[in-house]
């Protein structure tokens, strides 16, 4: 459907999952490139992962790609994210040090 390959330009290695929150309602517009001809669309409650972010004229568009197979940009504003961190990147759990009484 859409031919379009996105790098993703998170330097820390962590994803980015999030989930189409369009409050009008309708499906979100996949767009060729930000704010460019739209080439599909995503229905609410749709998880995509963000894998890149621009900004044009003062609105910030992200990179997604679906399950379903969707990739292309969509205004950010519609999207409830979440960062994930990589297991190998997550910090040991807290345990408190014995207190010598």
């Amino acid at each position: 459907m859409l031919a379009l390959v996105l790098m993703a330009s998170e330097a820390s290695g962590a994803a980015i999952e999030c989930t189409v929150a369009d409050p009008t309602g309708t499906p979100l517009n996949v767009r060729d490139a930000p704010n460019g001809r739209v080439v599909a669309t995503l229905a609410n409650g749709t998880r995509v992962r963000e894998t890149e972010e621009r900004h044009l004229n003062g609105k910030r568009w992200s990179a997604v790609s679906a399950k379903a197979g969707a990739i292309g940009w969509v205004f950010s504003a519609y999207l409830d994210c979440a960062a994930i961190i990589p297991d190998e990147q997550k910090s040991a759990p807290m345990r408190p040090r014995p207190t010598g009484n």
